[in-house]
């Protein structure tokens, strides 16, 4: 009996350490099987599709038209601040500086714009918080008013009743022009056709004046031969025009074949403002302006250098745009450069 107990309890202790062995992998095993899971690792971190990294870091900004100052401008921009999937700037081909509002406002991917600052007297009906929707991160340039009249115009009210040509639509001087004449009480004949027409009509006699809006000086007044009496009409800077223009004047430098050396013709500028819509601070939309904005005005100076347009030369970072507050992180970027100078 107990031989039979002795030899079933060696069978059971062979037949368990049997089992274990079966079951339990051999050093060599584990060594090996230790090494590849460390050699694998726990998270897998896949790049992103590449309609997200295309789209991160995509500014889209509303130019103008194909054949204006604006659109060129924006080009240029987004030229010198290209930086591949850390920046990459749209300029938009839009209907004018006029119509870059309601891009703005409205148009899906658009976050900054060029506008003619007097455009957001339109909006204050429209849209009452106009004014804080909209922030503008550079004054790029002025837009002088030119009054080109004939010899028998002698001043402003001259031109009551009479046919005045504004260009044609979509343009500054179409928006901003008849703006002007009513905040001045001038009740003229308006038209819209292009400018070339008109300047010939006026030599035969059937149009008073033309009105261009755009940075001086003017090549057809440059170029252009004119007989004696032609002229630019003063407009003076007045309360009532203080709250989107700026004072500016004409002289002979501009013009010598117009303006007698040592006179000057007084008039307004409409300036034409880099604006962005004003995005909640940390927002992603913010974060991508903010980042165009440090690129940009770090890298101005590649934009004044030859071969972009020469406005950009005469760009002042610091100046301010009437009627509009400035986008916080180009406030940001002024301040902490303005601290970077004053540091011993």
């Amino acid at each position: 009996m107990h031989r039979f107990i002795g030899s079933c309890s060696l069978f059971l202790v062979g037949a368990l350490g049997s089992l274990l062995l079966a079951v339990q992998p051999s050093c060599g095993e584990a060594r090996t099987k230790h090494a590849r899971a460390q050699s694998v690792p726990s998270v897998r971190h896949e790049p992103p599709p590449p309609q997200v990294t295309i789209n991160a870091w995509t500014v889209g900004l509303a130019g103008g038209l194909i054949e204006g100052a604006p659109i060129r401008l924006a080009a240029e921009m987004a030229r010198v601040v290209d930086d591949g999937d850390n920046l990459h700037v749209l300029p938009v081909v839009t209907r004018g500086p006029t119509e870059n509002v309601n891009s703005l406002l409205y148009l899906r991917g658009i976050d900054a714009a060029i506008i003619n600052s007097d455009v957001l007297d339109e909006y204050k009906s429209q849209v009452p918080d106009i004014q804080r929707r909209l922030a503008y991160m550079l004054n790029l340039f002025p837009s002088e008013l030119h009054i080109f009249v004939r010899p028998e115009i002698a001043s402003l009210n001259d031109l009551i009743g009479k046919k005045v040509n504004f260009n044609t639509q979509g343009t500054a001087a179409a928006y901003s022009g008849p703006l002007i004449f009513s905040r001045l009480g001038l009740d003229v004949d308006k038209t819209f056709i292009p400018h070339q027409v008109a300047l010939e009509q006026m030599r035969k006699g059937e149009m008073a004046a033309v009105v261009f809006i755009t940075s001086k000086p003017v090549d057809a007044f440059v170029r252009g031969r004119w007989e004696p009496g032609f002229k630019f009409l003063p407009v003076p800077y007045q309360s009532k025009l203080e709250d989107y223009y700026l004072p500016a004047a004409l002289d002979a430098t501009d013009y010598p074949g117009l303006i007698k050396e040592g006179e000057r013709v007084a008039t307004i500028a409409v300036p034409t403002a880099l604006v962005a819509y004003n995005w909640p601070i940390n927002s992603n939309r913010f974060e991508r302006v903010a980042r165009f904005v440090d690129y940009l005005f770090s890298r101005v100076d590649k934009l004044q250098a030859p071969g972009f347009d020469p406005k950009w030369k005469s760009i002042n970072l610091a100046a301010t745009v009437p009627g509009l507050s400035r986008f916080p992180a180009a406030q940001a970027w002024l301040d902490g450069h303005a601290r970077a100078t004053q540091a011993p």
